[in-house]
């Protein structure tokens, strides 16, 4: 009895301080107090939620909030900040949260990284709350069946970690930056250095763990293969809250190759990416070359030019890199000197910008290395070759805007040989290379702001006639509320279906089609999710809407039943 007693005591005391803290609010916060005291009335004995709640009035919610923001735009006095932050250690807290939201009306945002580029994973214009996954940050690598079970809270750094750990031979086709959260991440599609070779994330994903919208936990088997289908590129946010991905390890030799190269104007650049882009997207699959284009200071005082710098992975030793390059791209001209190889591992370090000689357990931090800057990305696909005289344009338009950037990652090798069905993620064959359009910059300031961001969509706007078309196709993972957002009412598929055609191309169907069976009710849900059509969704907007539009939604249901 005594030891009961001291047990419900260590539990009941910090609900206790908990809500005390809420309490001391105002009498206006009772939504969020129920809120709590649901939280804690489902939480299991033996894996109490309490020290997962953090409240504004918590020292730590601050610190809690803006560990995980990587974008500044989204980090101010005016930025709509959550009511209410959970940080789940066991899945009994993310389904607790799910059942909570879900009888209370209560908007829920999930972070795992924080690297969305438009903060939708932590910032709402409507009262919500955050259930945030960095705790659930656990890495299992199996190396007899090759395979690794990671949590969505886990960075990118970590997983390479703990592979290279097991096997200095394997490694996963996941992104260069170290700090990515797993999550995001891969339910966006997941790419990187090695997706010529392996494809993407997504490609190398066999089961997964979710919490649906009931607050079930399912895996592969139990949540059916249209969900696992829609959780591989369908982005995250959607479809319930991923806890775990299982990936396919993939083999990478003990010594690989990279290699970064800078070309300007003056040193030929114009006819050395012309070659590139004929060249990179069709030469052996053991070769990624990243192409950045960025405006520098010219030779001459006050003038500026364009600078071509070309970053490569190569699963391989350097001479055999040299050679290669030497027939296939010998405009590059390649030395080896250039050269540097290392293990697969320490190449991700190259790959940051961080000295190759650091000792590898800096991908364990999970914050940055570099300072956290503002950011504005967008993001296209590239179908045909761009002549000489269009680059030349580029370039003209670069250096008036200056401060606009491409990166730009070729595809084909294994990337063209996986259907465009074959997952939610659709980029596959007849697609030379996507852009990564960014700006990053340092000084606060709406003016400051509105002239990066504008350079960026200056130069995607100019980019129009080499780029796809019928739709323009994005990447879900550079996040772009340019392309607009669904206020998930009574036009939410049409709003919807704006960006999502762009995100998902012919996919979208069959992912609105999964969304309206596993979430009717649309619970998982932000600015760019997939939307839902249902039978509920049409009663509840039949209570607030004119004949005009019911008539409107009745035609869109009868559409969406003819997707079926």
């Amino acid at each position: 009895m005594g030891l009961f007693f001291i047990s419900r005591t260590r539990i009941l005391l910090p609900i206790a301080v908990l809500l005390s803290l809420l309490c001391t609010a105002c009498a206006t916060n009772s939504a969020e107090i129920i809120f709590v005291h649901c939280l804690v009335n489902h939480s299991e004995p033996p894996h109490p939620i309490s020290a997962a709640i953090f409240t504004p009035n918590n020292s730590s919610f601050s610190s809690v909030l803006q560990a995980y923001i990587r974008n500044l735009r989204f980090n101010t006095s005016t930025t709509p900040k959550p009511f209410l932050i959970v940080t789940p250690f066991h899945v009994s807290h993310v389904q607790a949260a799910i059942v909570c939201a879900k009888k209370h009306n209560l908007l829920m945002k999930i972070r795992s990284g924080g690297h969305d580029y438009e903060g939708v994973s932590y910032v709402a214009s409507q009262p919500f709350f955050l259930l945030d996954m960095f705790n659930l940050r656990s890495i299992e690598v199996d190396m007899d069946s090759e395979t690794a079970w990671v949590q969505a809270g886990a960075t990118l750094g970590e997983v390479y970690y703990r592979i290279a750990e097991k096997s200095k031979t394997h490694g996963f086709p996941a992104g260069v930056c170290p700090t990515v959260g797993v999550g995001g991440h891969i339910s966006g599609g997941g790419y990187g250095n090695l997706m010529r070779k392996y494809g993407n994330s997504v490609d190398n994903v066999i089961d997964a763990q979710i919490v649906d919208a009931q607050g079930r936990l399912l895996n592969r088997r139990t949540m059916g293969e249209d969900l696992f289908w829609a959780l591989r590129g369908g982005g995250g946010g959607s479809f319930g809250v991923i806890l775990a991905y299982k990936i396919k390890l993939v083999r990478v030799p003990e010594k690989v190759t990279v290699f970064q190269v800078e070309r300007t104007l003056e040193q030929n650049a114009t006819d050395i990416v012309y070659n590139w882009q004929h060249v990179a997207p069709s030469i052996n699959n053991d070769l990624f070359i990243r192409l950045l284009l960025d405006v520098v200071n010219g030779t001459q005082i006050a003038t500026k030019t364009m600078r071509a710098t070309f970053e490569t992975l190569f699963l391989g030793d350097s001479k055999s890199l040299v050679s290669l390059l030497n027939e296939r791209f010998p405009q590059l001209g390649l030395k080896q000197s250039d050269c540097i190889e290392t293990s697969w591992l320490q190449s991700v370090l190259f790959w940051d910008n961080i000295d190759i000689a650091t000792p590898v357990e800096i991908l364990l931090e999970r914050q940055p290395q570099s300072s956290v800057k503002y950011l504005k990305r967008k993001s296209d696909y590239v179908k045909k070759p761009i002549s000489k005289e269009g680059w030349e344009g580029i370039w003209k338009k670069m250096i008036e805007l200056e401060k606009a950037v491409m990166y730009i990652h070729p595809y084909g090798g294994r990337m063209a040989e996986i259907p465009s069905t074959e997952t939610a993620f659709p980029h596959r064959a007849g697609n030379l290379w996507k852009i990564q359009y960014k700006a990053d910059w340092s000084e606060a300031g709406e003016e400051v702001a509105e002239y990066y961001i504008n350079s960026v969509r200056e130069l995607h706007k100019y980019m129009t006639p080499f780029v796809s078309q019928n739709p323009r196709q994005a990447f879900m993972c550079y996040k772009d509320l340019d392309l607009g957002t669904s206020h998930h009412g009574f036009f939410g598929y049409f709003e919807g279906s704006v960006y999502g055609v762009q995100y998902f191309d012919g996919n979208f169907k069959r992912l609105v089609q999964i969304k309206t069976t596993v979430d009717p009710g649309n619970f998982f849900r932000t600015e760019q999710s997939i939307p839902v059509l249902s039978h509920a969704e049409l009663v509840r907007m039949i209570t607030e809407k004119s004949l005009v539009s019911i008539l409107f939604g009745l035609f869109a249901l009868n559409w969406i039943r003819t997707l079926k």
